[in-house]
């Protein structure tokens, strides 16, 4: 890894591959829009990898600084409750790793402002 920090996009998984398409999208595009920034892609169940492993490839690989984005509309039981339990458990194996989490991306006015913006323009 050329650099030591990583954006990671975090969402909830499903069992249905296909359910992950978007987030596979979202995750190219950021890439291809900072292609000297590691942006990778985890989940919290169903699907591969899971913070916990992702962390900890990122680490063998030199990081040292996480930023964390759930992609999740709102602030709900996962955000609130389960993404605390796992970071703390990272934390714990890697002292050293810097872990930022910032609110999930729906509590953001400009998401929220396109998702308007693409519900009128369905009318």
């Amino acid at each position: 890894m050329a650099n030591k920090s990583a954006l990671i996009l975090f969402a909830h998984g499903a069992r249905d591959p296909r359910w992950a398409a978007p987030f596979q999208r979202l995750q190219a595009m950021t890439q291809a829009s900072s292609p000297e920034l590691t942006v990778e892609l985890a989940f919290l169940e169903f699907m591969t990898p899971s913070l916990p492993e992702l962390a900890a490839q990122l680490v063998a690989n030199g990081c040292d600084n996480i930023t964390l984005v759930p992609v999740f509309l709102g602030q709900g039981g996962h955000v609130l409750r389960d993404l605390p339990s796992l970071i703390e458990a990272i934390r714990g194996n890697h002292p050293g790793l810097q872990f930022r989490i910032v609110n999930a991306v729906g509590e953001d006015e400009t998401v929220l402002q396109a998702m308007r913006d693409y519900c009128l323009k369905s009318l």
